[in-house]
């Protein structure tokens, strides 16, 4: 991407809070079976242990 170009928007894909400049550092991305999912600050937080639930031990 060149320096002038903006990236894409990013949407949530649990509540579709839109960020128009992509998404802020504050957001998560993962991978389930559904593909790359992105979710807003909000939402992260709200199911934080359902996230952790689905990380592989290697982690902890």
């Amino acid at each position: 991407m060149a320096k002038d170009e903006k990236p894409p928007p990013a949407y949530c894909t649990w509540c579709g809070t839109q960020a128009p400049d992509g998404a802020p550092p504050t957001w998560t991305v993962q991978t389930s079976e559904r593909g790359l999912q992105t979710l807003c600050e909000a939402c992260t937080r709200s199911n934080l242990r359902s996230i952790e639930a689905n990380l592989s031990t290697d982690y902890w």
